[in-house]
């Protein structure tokens, strides 16, 4: 058991010191937002998807209602669901319910891809050693990013304010320039959220990603369907 945890500890590092890095943004960002030190530390222990934490704290900081949060948490998250539902078969016979819960939060797209590319079975103690490392970077580097928000200048934590951004962006272009399905989400995505602000002025921030999101789902859905000897 100590052998897979330290293992999965090993495979675990890369994610963790990634993260780190991009969290000390969302740290930086959220203070900046007006979210308390220790709340931003707390978001991130609670809620681990950079995604849906930018996404979360800019309806906060918009006074957004518990609803447009909940939606909003539901529909960029759900392809967590998904990954759940592929890893279960990747896990051995000793993971009980309580186990499959506990791995379950640490779920994200790095430790996803880590866990799956694995041959055989994965574990409980490897997967609690693979999610450790980018657990603790996650949380660390936001505390860090929160803490320096009030230390450093203000010309650079308006720059540092932006690594989540950039990290949206880098993830994004790679595949958007090898398909036109992809490519077309993130545009119809990002002018919708643009007509809506400076139209449609009563739909709130919240809302205003709920229905970005799913505009360019359904269009690209209709557009591009998968063809049949394509699907899984």
């Amino acid at each position: 058991m100590q052998k897979k945890f330290t293992k999965g500890l090993i495979d675990g590092v890369p994610i963790g010191l990634g993260y780190l890095s991009v969290s000390f943004g969302f740290g930086i960002l959220a203070v900046k937002l007006g979210i308390p030190v220790f709340h931003a530390w707390l978001i991130s222990a609670a809620c681990l998807t950079s995604a849906g934490q930018v996404a979360g704290i800019e309806i906060i900081a918009a006074c957004g209602t518990l609803a447009e949060i909940a939606i909003s948490q539901f529909v960029i998250n759900l392809r967590y669901s998904l990954m759940g539902f592929s890893l279960t078969q990747k896990l051995d016979h000793s993971f009980t319910t309580a186990k499959r819960m506990l791995v379950s939060f640490g779920i994200t797209d790095e430790v996803f891809a880590v866990a799956v590319s694995k041959k055989g079975k994965l574990s409980p103690a490897y997967m609690a050693g693979l999610i450790t490392l980018p657990f603790c970077g996650w949380t660390c580097g936001t505390l860090a990013g929160a803490l320096a928000s009030h230390l450093l200048p203000k010309a650079i934590t308006n720059a540092l304010g932006i690594l989540l951004y950039g990290m949206f962006i880098a993830i994004f272009t790679p595949p958007a320039k090898k398909s036109k399905p992809i490519l077309l989400a993130v545009v119809l995505a990002a002018f919708c959220s643009v007509i809506i602000k400076y139209l449609f002025t009563f739909i709130s921030g919240g809302f205003s990603i709920i229905f970005s999101a799913l505009i360019a789902s359904v269009v690209c859905a209709a557009l591009f369907p998968i063809p049949d000897e394509e699907e899984l």
